[in-house]
């Protein structure tokens, strides 16, 4: 079984704020606490092909995992896959932004799940504890963009 959970929040920052902020996954622990540690290869700026590695701490157990950007439309959209072999990954995910007319942009967060052997009987329970926590877990990108980036 795979599924997909996403969130939509607006954030009071302007688009092009939002999007730099969320382009360098290494802002990621500021809102995701599931993420104890992530870096960036190549050590530039986001683009197709970047790399993020990171160490995150799911259902107790810390895994290993690798997501590789595959869109990058800058002010609009990002996209990532996971390259990591965990029992759950993510086939694909990404973030999508729109202007607002006052100076706020509206952020989608989605991420399309898939379970690989013993995945395949986990993925349902990873799927609704990630619905379950999906307007949270926007509340906490729009919380931790607000405070990362200075308001006009």
């Amino acid at each position: 079984m795979a599924g997909q959970f996403e969130a939509t929040v607006e954030v009071d920052r302007a688009v092009e704020e939002v999007f730099a902020y969320l382009a360098d996954g290494r802002n990621d622990p500021q809102f995701s606490p599931r993420v104890l540690r992530i870096d960036r290869t190549p050590d530039t700026p986001t683009a197709v092909g970047t790399v993020f590695r990171s160490t995150v701490k799911d259902a107790g157990m810390k895994t290993a995992r690798e997501f590789r950007i595959t869109a990058f439309e800058a002010p609009v959209r990002i996209r990532w896959q996971e390259a990591s072999k965990n029992s759950v990954t993510v086939r694909e995910g990404g973030y999508d932004l729109e202007r607002l007319t006052d100076g706020r942009t509206r952020v989608r967060i989605f991420n399309s799940l898939e379970g690989h052997g013993v995945g395949k009987l986990l993925v349902g329970l990873a799927l609704a504890a990630a619905r379950k926590d999906a307007d949270a877990f926007g509340a906490r990108i729009k919380a931790a963009a607000e405070a990362a980036i200075p308001a006009r």
